[in-house]
């Protein structure tokens, strides 16, 4: 057939632009365009090899085989197929498993069924050496395409390398083209500033009593959850921040201000009565199955009442939805709360609701915190050992939810206090 393949083997391809642009291989430290790289994958294989692309394999590794965000973006693209081996950790480092063996069975049977007369490889692992002989002897011209590496040297197997019947490398213009380095140096908060009372409500000591067997909703069933332990002052009289800060990500997981971050603004305590105590006696209420969390037995009728997504969406909406979920919503644990945020107030008729929800702040309601975390889930965002969504990644979920909840109570109320002309 005269038509040429692309196999991807994404590990080495976005592991080697990362060493390239941002010094490491962490894949983290790159943001890449998939629809550029894509694009880019099919224009110079054509280019190259003559052949209309038939198609592009993409192989990834993922936690117990379930699809990322990026791999339900790929998947949808036009002559995009992905293959999902496992990504195991050991030793403190991910590893992929079965993905070399996925990519040797597919160019073997690519080969031998005579699907294609050319085949682009896009990788260095010398394990697929069989497979490009097999090829071969089929008949099918294998192209092999390095990243640059960032020391000059080669970040291939000789052998392959040696096999191969065309070589190409893609350098850093051709690599910039669909990836760039993330900037790192400074916080990423999100704008606007957040409103003033979450550095209170956040940085304020949590409560010293002790709430044993609280009932909480995880992942939509009713469990019991472990006591909260109490939370005391440190030697130095100072309260442990809610959320761990990282080294690496000052600003938290996602972008997300840690307490410290927000009190640095400089905003003033909210006052008493409207969202809780003031400095210094606040308790953070935030929902979540683990700790720090102050619940009444019963929620009011009217916030009991509030209607969820689902009962606001229609069949239509749940389509175009699930189609941004897929094609654009990248799947960051803080956007992930504020599109599912976003969407619940859009289609809310009576904004007394919204007015009601607002005054809850910091804590979702029931039904609502349930939907929104089983929404994150589908993002790939659980924890595989125990399907729990990590405590780091709630906090982020929240806080992009109530940030969305912010920006559009502000601009209500900018619209009610404009003048009539």
């Amino acid at each position: 057939m005269d038509r040429c393949v692309v196999l991807v083997d994404a590990g080495y391809l976005l592991g080697a632009a990362a060493s390239l642009l941002a010094g490491e291989p962490a894949r983290s430290r790159i943001t890449v365009d998939h629809p550029a790289l894509i694009q880019g994958l099919r224009e110079q294989a054509e280019a190259d090899t003559g052949q209309r692309l038939l198609r592009i394999y993409w192989f990834d590794g993922a936690p117990d085989r379930v699809p990322q965000p990026e791999h339900r973006r790929l998947r949808v693209m036009s002559r995009v197929t992905v293959r999902l081996g496992a990504l195991t950790r050991s030793d403190g480092r991910w590893a992929q498993k079965g993905v070399d063996a996925a990519m040797h069975a597919e160019l073997t049977e690519l080969a031998r069924n005579r699907a294609c007369a050319d085949v682009v490889l896009v990788t260095g692992d010398g394990d697929l050496l069989p497979g490009m002989m097999s090829a071969k002897e089929h008949g099918v011209a294998v192209h092999l395409w390095a990243v640059q590496a960032a020391d000059g040297d080669y970040n291939q197997s000789e052998d392959l390398v040696a096999e191969a019947d065309e070589r190409r490398v893609l350098d850093r213009v051709w690599i910039t083209r669909a990836m760039r380095a993330k900037d790192l140096t400074g916080i990423c908060a999100p704008s606007p500033v957040p409103r003033p009372e979450i550095a209170a409500i956040l940085s304020a000591p949590p409560s010293e009593t002790s709430v044993a067997g609280k009932q909480t909703v995880a992942n939509g069933t009713a469990q019991t959850a472990a006591p909260v332990t109490e939370r005391r002052h440190d030697d130095a009289g100072t309260a442990p921040d809610a959320v761990p800060e990282d080294e690496d990500d000052p600003g938290g997981k996602g972008g997300v201000p840690t307490p410290k971050d927000l009190a640095s603004l400089g905003r003033p305590a909210a006052p008493e009565g409207r969202h809780g105590p003031p400095v210094g006696s606040a308790t953070l209420r935030w929902s979540s199955d683990r700790g720090w969390v102050e619940r009444p037995g019963a929620e009011p009728p009217d916030i009991a009442g509030l209607p969820t997504l689902a009962q606001l969406t229609t069949a239509e909406q749940r389509w175009a939805d699930r189609e941004e979920d897929i094609t654009v919503i990248g799947g960051d644990p803080f956007e992930v709360g504020q599109v599912f945020a976003r969407r619940w107030m859009e289609r809310l008729a009576d904004q007394l609701k919204l007015r009601l929800l607002a005054g809850q702040y910091p804590r979702i309601p029931h039904r609502i915190d349930g939907e929104l975390l089983r929404y994150a889930a589908r993002f790939g965002l659980l924890a595989h050992k125990d399907d729990q969504i990590d405590e780091r990644d709630r906090y982020a979920i929240r806080a992009g939810f109530w940030r969305e909840v912010d920006v559009s109570s502000a601009a209500e109320h900018a619209q009610a206090a404009e003048p009539e002309a």
